[in-house]
């Protein structure tokens, strides 16, 4: 990632990749960009992106949540929580901000990123929650009986209090995707998507939504968006 001189310490870079990112580019790209916000040569950052079809593992994940291990690549990830996808219709955004420019409180930065989800979500009149003792967000289905399924999630990595990692919101992925692994170990509920709701959102919809709600939330209006590709 290309860096520069730091002019503004509150300064935070919206990066975006068109294509899909491999797994393995984004962590590295990620890692290092968190180093260099670290030693001041380099902005905070919101990065968008997509990955291809993939698992990851976090620190949590149990092995019989895997339950078709040869379907897509499974990747071990740094960041908290169990077994999650991400694939093509899916929009990632991952968060690298100095938690010490925001009170170093973790558990208020996780609320202010489910803030920042579910006003994304309202905007596409969508409801989303929070549930106690689940993380991400989740919308109330309808039906006999009445169920609830996840819409976006959570999954964070700090380091010198600096996060890396952030969220995902489903936006029109293949659903059936998800079907390898018990989502986030919750498995008597199930997933949705914007697009399994009827909201007519595509990623560019939800991008620009995502930079409108994250000034309202967090109090700063990013940069102007710049293309990247790691």
């Amino acid at each position: 990632m290309k860096m520069e001189t730091v002019i503004d310490d509150d300064r935070i870079d919206w990066l975006t990749s068109a294509a899909p990112v491999p797994y393995g580019d984004a962590v590295a790209a990620m890692e290092h960009r968190v180093a260099e916000i670290r030693a001041g040569r380099a902005a905070q950052a919101v990065w968008l992106l997509e990955h291809p079809p993939l698992y990851t593992a976090g620190t949590s994940a149990r092995p019989e949540d895997l339950l078709d291990p040869g379907r897509f690549p499974v990747f071990p990830s740094g960041r908290g929580g169990q077994y999650t996808y991400h694939g093509p219709g899916q929009r990632v955004a991952y968060v690298m901000l100095d938690l010490k420019r925001r009170g170093s409180d973790v558990r208020a930065f996780v609320v202010q990123l489910e803030d920042w989800l579910i006003a994304t979500l309202a905007h596409f009149a969508v409801t989303g929650e929070r549930r106690a003792g689940r993380v991400g967000i989740w919308v109330a289905r309808g039906g006999k009986p009445a169920h609830e399924d996840k819409i976006a999630a959570i999954g964070l990595r700090i380091r010198h209090w600096i996060s890396f990692h952030g969220i995902s919101i489903n936006v029109a992925p293949d659903l059936e995707h998800f079907a390898g692994i018990v989502p986030c170990g919750v498995a008597e509920h199930g997933v949705t998507s914007l697009s399994d709701l009827g909201a007519a959102a595509s990623l560019s919809d939800v991008d620009r939504t995502l930079k409108e709600t994250f000034t309202a939330v967090f109090g700063i209006t990013p940069e102007a968006d710049r293309s990247f590709d790691p």
